[in-house]
């Protein structure tokens, strides 16, 4: 059950709760020790959001390379594929001694 749900439904549990929190004037240790835990599980949480969104921008910049390289890759397979103009050497022209 929702705690909003009983809180509306038995506004006097809500109330006899509140007052036994201000009677103690202090939290327990139970009370501490779980807010301490619930800080750092935030600060964990936040870290990684962090890291998933680095994670995230790594993950598209090599999307775009993988990209890039297929696209070169595939070009270069053309090239392969096609049959280009036959390079012939010519014959050079004999030099005369001392250049």
């Amino acid at each position: 059950m929702p705690r909003n749900a009983l809180t509306q439904r038995h506004p006097d549990l809500k109330n006899d709760f509140y007052a036994k929190v201000k009677e103690r004037g202090q939290p327990t240790d139970s009370e501490r020790r779980l807010r301490k835990k619930i800080t750092k599980l935030k600060e964990l949480r936040a870290a990684d959001k962090e890291q998933l969104a680095h994670l995230a921008t790594d993950v598209e910049n090599l999307v775009r390379v993988v990209i890039q390289l297929t696209l070169e890759n595939r070009q270069l397979r053309q090239q392969l594929a096609t049959p280009g103009p036959i390079v012939r050497l010519l014959p050079t022209q004999p030099q005369p001694p001392g250049r």
